[in-house]
């Protein structure tokens, strides 16, 4: 009989603290002020205070504050910024929308996030910022991407949008770079029930650059200032949910951790390859990504057996039509592996110690049963270490 264990279940999440959702909301309803009121300014204010930065401007989604970023920073036409091509099309997107050239490097097999060393190789005098991505809830690695970008004075975007509370060294994912960029996705660690995003800083004059463009470039009402603005605002009831969820955030990441700990206990020795807690810092565990060399057939026999699971993401960025016009002339051999072996599975706070060992038995049984087929002479084993 299947199992029925979902990648995720959100209505869970929301379940356990309606009576506190369904007060926020009704406060935002009764108030009559909808956009840009007062439970923005109070979520922005705890966000800051969480990520440790100065500064939260509410924004309408992740990938617009990306957007917002790129354009407080004057990124536009004939300039190059450097990212990575597995973690989706979001960065390319806003890259290309200022007229900037998207670069694409590598990122390390271990991480999964930027190589440093294909970091400073990339720069050029075109190169106007640097985007590296925090993956799965795991940071890339800012000491050196810091360094580099320091020593080349290159501002730093973070992509947090799946960092919310991962820290590097003591030091939260928005804090370190010179802006740091979040999505509020509802299945994000700290998650809306719609779309919304944030941008974090600690420099004055960029957080209040990015309040007027999120409206337009507004110094005031129907007065313009700055070109490239846009209508990307975060409204009042997802402001509302985020500042009640933000409460929770803490407890909810510590659990991902402990599953995750549970999943590589239960799974060390299946033969696949399991994502790593950095001694560095925090791992918040966004996603849970093994890697197996047949995922395909592992991922079909999981969801014959009702399990749930994702591949984040199968075709990077370089490879997508599109953007084939920016790939680099060599490719990007890791992240080319990584896509075609990285599989995900159930993790959100609400999964029960019971779904995950159940999770973690099947895997364990269609490892076992990929590796007892038999093979051609040649072929290779279908899993690795």
């Amino acid at each position: 009989m299947p199992l029925n264990i979902p990648f995720g279940d959100l209505k869970r999440q929301h379940d356990a603290i309606r009576a506190d959702l369904d007060i926020a909301i009704a406060r935002v309803l009764d108030s009559g002020w909808y956009i840009l009121g007062p439970s923005v300014s109070a979520f922005e204010e705890a966000f800051a205070a969480f990520c440790n930065a100065r500064f939260c401007v509410g924004v309408a989604n992740g990938t617009e504050a990306l957007q917002l970023a790129l354009t407080a920073l004057g990124v536009g036409p004939g300039d190059e910024v450097i990212t990575v091509a597995n973690a989706s099309v979001y960065q390319a997107i806003t890259i290309v929308a200022v007229g900037a050239r998207p670069v694409f490097v590598d990122v390390d097999e271990r991480s999964h996030t930027m190589d440093p060393a294909a970091l400073e190789a990339a720069i050029t005098p075109h190169t106007r910022a640097i985007m590296p991505v925090h993956l799965y809830g795991r940071m890339a690695d800012m000491d050196a991407i810091m360094m580099i970008a320091d020593r080349y004075g290159i501002p730093v975007i973070e992509d947090c949008a799946q960092a919310h509370g991962a820290t590097w060294r003591g030091r939260p994912a928005g804090s370190i770079g010179a802006l740091g960029c979040f999505s509020f996705y509802p299945t994000k660690n700290l998650g809306a029930v719609g779309d919304g995003g944030a941008v974090t800083t600690n420099d004055a004059a960029l957080a209040e650059k990015i309040r007027r463009l999120r409206q337009y470039g507004w110094e005031r009402k129907y007065y313009t200032r700055d070109a490239g603005g846009l209508n990307s605002r975060l409204d009042e009831l997802q402001a509302a949910i985020l500042s009640v969820k933000l409460r929770h955030l803490p407890a909810w990441n510590a659990r991902r951790r402990a599953i995750a700990a549970m999943y590589n206990d239960l799974l060390a020795d299946a033969g696949l390859i399991l994502p790593e807690a950095p001694p560095e810092g925090d791992h918040v565990f966004h996603l849970y990504v093994i890697r197996a060399a047949e995922r395909d057939v592992v991922q079909a026999r999981l969801r014959e057996q009702g399990i749930g699971t994702d591949i984040h993401y199968p075709l990077p960025t370089h490879r997508q039509p599109v953007y084939a016009p920016f790939a680099p002339r060599e490719g990007l051999p890791t992240t080319e592996r990584l896509a075609r072996e990285i599989l995900s599975l159930p993790m959100f706070p609400e999964l029960t110690d019971d779904e995950v060992h159940a999770v973690a038995e099947t895997v364990r049984e269609v490892v076992r049963t990929e590796n007892r087929e038999p093979r051609t002479e040649n072929q290779e084993p279908r899993t690795k270490n």
